[in-house]
This record gives C-alpha cells, structure tokens and sequence, in this order.
C-alpha cells in the first residue's frame, strides 16, 4: 500500500509550490519562523475536508454536480482575491514589512485552512491520485484511503514547515530594504491573484 513509488508521487506534488506553499511562505517572510509552522498546519488541516470525501465517495458528487462545484469554487476565487488585498496593503495580515507582527496562531491557521478548503479541485485530486495505489481488497479500501491521505498530509506538513522555515531564515537578509519588501507584498499579492484567475477558469 505504502509503496516507494506512491512516497516518490506524493513527494513530487507536495513539493510542486501551491496556493498553500506561497501562503507559508508568505507567513514565514513577514512573520517569521512561528507564523510559518502555523501557516503549514493550517494549510494540512485543509486537505482533511477533501480526503474524508474522497474517502466516501463524495468528491465523485462535487465533481457531477456544476451548481455545487461553481459554489464551492466562486468562494475559492473569492478568498483568494481577499489573501491579494491582504498582502498588499499596508498591516494587512500577510504583507512582508520590517516590523514583526504577531498574530494569533489560530487565526493564521484558519486562514490556511479555507485555502485548501474552499479548492473543489483537491478532492477530485485525492479521488484520482489515491486509488492506483490501493490492494484492490474493496474490505480495506476505505482503511487504506485513510491511511495513504494521512501519509500525505504528514508529507505536506514536513514539506511546508521547511519552506516557511527557509523563508523566515531569508526575512533578515531583506529587513534592510523597504523598496525590497514593498516589492515582495506585491509580488505575493499578484502571486494569489493569478491562482483565483486559475481557479475562476477550472472545471468541474
């Protein structure tokens, strides 16, 4: 169940930078190391929702039903828009800026959370990536979904915490320069304005 190639797949597209991995390391550049671990576990948590679907079957109804799969995914556009406004304006909660803010752990993880959870595609992602690497035994099947999804969340939370700690390790090399962390505020607002124009154009 647990095979090489199923660790060396999930490696690869844990890996690949997404909406959750910018998230962290916006988090670890404009609030440091602490911020950043809790930006990861945030973003793990939100595959939770996803995983229990693909688990029970539910992500095959998200993915028949339009109405509800433009639901889910208007909200997703529309809170990534909100995460663009929030890097780029001045003490919004991620912009980059020399002075350390300190926000509560949980909101920071929330945020996180409805990034993943508000993305229809990731439980159809689960439902086609998971399956091929199941036993074939329909008694276990269930089991073996649960256990593969954990897996990779505990991959994504690993994967997560050494970006947010690389960027946190990077943030004193640029709180010399304000034009520098203007810039990278605006980069990340652009960053998460191009994914919900990604998002806008998925189908189900």
């Amino acid at each position: 169940m647990i095979t090489l190639q199923f660790l060396i797949t999930a490696f690869v597209v844990v890996l690949a930078p997404g909406t959750g991995a910018i998230y962290t390391l916006a988090l670890g550049l404009g609030q440091g190391r602490r911020a950043a671990i809790w930006a990861a576990l945030g973003c793990t948590i939100g595959i939770l929702p996803h995983l229990a679907a693909a688990t029970l079957g539910l992500a095959a109804i998200l993915h028949s039903s339009a109405l509800l799969f433009q639901i889910v995914k208007a909200a997703g556009v529309a809170y990534l828009l909100y995460l663009a406004w929030q890097a780029l304006r001045s003490g919004g909660a991620l912009a980059v800026n020399s002075q350390r803010t300190s926000q509560p752990g949980r909101s920071i993880a929330w945020r996180g959370a409805l990034i993943n959870i508000l993305n229809p595609k990731l439980s159809v992602f689960f439902l086609a990536l998971l399956p091929p690497f199941l036993s074939g035994n329909p008694a276990s099947a269930t089991l073996e979904m649960s256990v593969l999804g954990l897996v990779f969340m505990a991959m994504t939370f690993a994967i997560f915490v050494l970006y947010g700690l690389f960027a946190a390790q990077a943030r004193s090399y640029l709180l010399n320069s304000e034009r520098v962390l203007k810039w990278m505020s605006r980069g990340f607002a652009a960053v998460f304005a191009g994914l919900a124009a990604r998002l806008a154009f998925e189908r189900a």
